[in-house]
C-alpha cells in the first residue's frame, strides 16, 4: 500500500478552457483573493499536502482561447505569501523562472516565506522560455532558450548556498555577553559561474526546512535530467500507466547515476479529475465542458487572429482522414459517419464516449465539436465518481507509476470542492492518504529529510556539471 502525495494545482478560474463559463464558476480575476482563500481552506481541511502555483510571464489575446487562466493571474510568490497568513499546515509551492529571476532576491523572498509560514514553502524552478517573456525582461529569447538548463543548474546551486548563509546556530543572541552573531557561522556565497555571479551572504536566517523542496516540471530528456539531478519533486505529464512506470524508472535511474539517493526523488503526475455523484453525473459535467469550448467554425467569417489553429474542423479532418469542411461543429457522429473515420478518428470517438457517455450507437451521439475538444485540449482527464477516481489513483501508486498527483480542477470552486469532499475521504478509507498532517513542514509531508548546510560539509563549493544527453 503506497502513501500518495496529493497536491492541488491552483488555477483560479479553472483548468479547463471553458470551465469559467459554467454556472457558478469563478470567472473574474479581480476576485481572486476570495477564490484563493476558499481553495486554501478546502484543501487544508482535506489535508492535501500542498497548493501549487504555476506561472506564465506574459499575456495576450491568444491566451483567452487557449488557456484563459493565464490571461491575468496573481504572482505566485505573492499568492503563497498571502495564503501563509490564512493557513496553518498546508504546503505552499510557488514558481519562479530561472531564466529571468535574480537568485539573491528569490533566495531572500523564499527564505522569508518559509520562516514566516513555519516551514511550509516550496519552490518550482521553471526553465521554459517564450519570446514575449524574454521581451518583458529585456532579454534575447534565442540566448535565454539556448542556455536555460545550464543557467538553471547554476541557479539551483546558488540558491542552496544563499539559503545556507547562516548556520542554524549562528545567531547567539547572548544578552549577558552582548554577542548576537557568531561570525564563523555566517558564510559568503562567493559564486562565479558562466551565467551567475553572487557574493552573499544572504541577509535572512536559514529557512526552517534548511532548503525549500525544489520542484521541476517538464517532459523533455533535458528536463527529466535536470529534475533527476536537482529536484525533490518531478512533475511529469504521462499518457498512460505503462508510460508513467517507464518515466518514473528512468528518473530514478538518472537520480542514482547522478550520485543521489533515488528514493528522495518523488515523481508526481498532473491529472484533471471530473468528479460526479454518479458516473453519469460526472460524464454530464465533462459533456457540458466540451459543448462550451469554442472552435474555429463558431465564427462564420473566421475565428479571431490569435485563435488556436488546432481547435478546428480543418485540423480534425487530418486526424479522422475525412474532409469535414463546411460541416456544422454540432454534426452528430452516427455509426455510418464513424465508418468513414480513420483509426485515429475512431480512437477519439472512444475517448469521448468514456468521458461524456456519448456513443454513436446511443441516443446521444457525440458531435464533431466533442472530437475537436478531445484532440485539442491537453490534459490527463479521469471522469467518474469519488470511488472511481480513488481506485485509479491507488492502482497507479501500487503499480509504481507515480508517487502522487497534482490535481487540477476544471471548474472552480465546484470541482476542487468535489475532489476534497469526495475523493480524499475515499483515499483515506483505502489507507493511501493520511487523515492528519504528518509533521509540521512541507518536507515532512513529502517524506523528505532536512538537508545539511552545504557550507559545513566536506565539499561546499563543487557544482556538478549538468551532463548532456543525445
Amino acid at each position: 500500500m503506497t502513501r500518495l502525495i496529493i497536491g492541488a494545482m491552483v488555477r483560479a478560474i479553472g483548468a479547463n478552457p471553458s470551465g469559467w463559463r459554467v454556472t457558478g464558476a469563478h470567472r473574474d480575476p479581480r476576485g481572486d483573493a476570495a477564490a484563493l482563500r476558499h481553495a486554501a481552506k478546502v484543501a487544508e481541511a482535506a489535508r492535501l499536502d500542498y497548493l501549487f502555483f504555476g506561472d506564465w510571464l506574459a499575456t495576450g489575446h491568444d491566451l483567452e482561447f487557449r488557456d484563459p487562466y493565464l490571461v491575468a493571474r496573481i504572482d505566485p510568490l505573492s499568492a503563497i505569501t498571502y495564503l501563509a497568513g490564512v493557513t496553518e499546515r498546508i504546503g505552499l509551492i510557488a514558481t519562479a523562472n530561472t531564466g529571468y529571476a535574480d537568485p539573491y532576491a528569490l533566495a531572500r523572498a523564499t527564505a522569508s516565506i518559509d520562516l514566516l509560514s513555519g516551514g511550509r514553502a516550496g519552490l518550482n524552478l521553471a526553465t521554459g522560455s517564450e519570446p514575449r517573456a524574454a521581451g518583458n525582461h529585456g532579454r534575447d529569447f534565442a540566448v535565454v532558450n539556448a542556455s536555460r538548463y545550464d543557467r538553471a543548474a547554476e541557479f539551483d546551486h546558488v540558491l542552496r548556498r544563499l539559503w545556507d548563509s547562516f548556520e542554524d546556530d549562528a545567531i547567539v543572541a547572548d544578552v549577558a555577553s552582548g554577542v548576537f552573531l557568531d561570525p564563523s557561522k555566517l558564510h559568503p556565497t562567493d559564486f562565479r559561474g558562466q551565467f551567475l555571479s553572487v557574493d552573499g551572504p544572504l541577509n535572512v536566517a536559514r529557512p526552517v526546512q534548511g532548503h525549500l523542496p525544489i520542484v521541476h516540471a517538464g517532459t523533455s530528456p533535458r528536463s527529466r535530467l535536470f529534475a533527476a539531478q536537482h529536484a525533490d519533486l518531478a512533475l511529469v505529464a504521462v499518457s498512460d500507466l505503462e508510460h508513467a512506470v517507464a518515466i518514473r524508472e528512468e528518473l530514478r535511474s538518472l537520480a542514482f547515476e547522478s550520485g543521489r539517493d533515488d528514493r528522495t526523488l518523488k515523481v508526481i503526475a498532473p491529472v484533471l479529475p471530473i468528479v460526479g455523484e454518479t458516473r453519469e453525473h460526472a460524464q454530464s459535467i465533462a459533456d457540458e465542458l466540451s459543448e462550451l469550448v469554442q472552435i474555429a467554425e463558431d465564427w462564420p467569417d473566421g475565428p479571431p487572429q490569435a485563435f488556436p489553429a488546432n481547435r478546428s474542423l480543418a485540423q480534425l479532418s487530418t486526424l479522422v482522414g475525412l474532409d469535414l469542411s463546411g460541416l456544422s461543429p454540432d454534426r452528430a457522429v452516427t455509426p455510418a459517419f464513424l465508418g468513414e473515420f480513420s483509426a485515429v478518428g475512431q480512437e477519439l470517438v472512444e475517448i469521448v464516449a468514456e468521458r461524456t457517455g456519448r456513443s454513436p450507437h446511443g441516443e446521444r451521439p457525440p458531435t464533431l465539436r466533442h472530437l475537436v475538444v478531445a484532440a485539442s485540449v491537453s490534459a490527463s482527464i479521469i471522469v467518474g465518481t469519488a470511488h472511481d477516481i480513488a481506485a485509479e489513483f491507488e492502482a497507479w501508486g501500487d503499480a509504481g507509476a507515480v508517487d502522487g498527483f497534482n490535481v487540477l480542477s476544471a471548474i472552480q470552486p465546484a470541482q476542487l470542492d468535489a475532489f476534497a469532499l469526495g475523493v480524499v475521504p475515499e483515499l483515506q478509507r483505502r489507507g493511501v492518504f493520511p487523515t492528519e498532517y504528518e509533521g509540521h513542514t512541507l518536507r515532512d509531508s513529502l517524506g523528505l529529510e532536512r538537508p545539511a548546510n552545504v557550507h559545513v560539509g566536506n565539499d561546499d563549493s563543487a557544482l556538478a556539471t549538468l551532463s548532456r544527453r543525445p
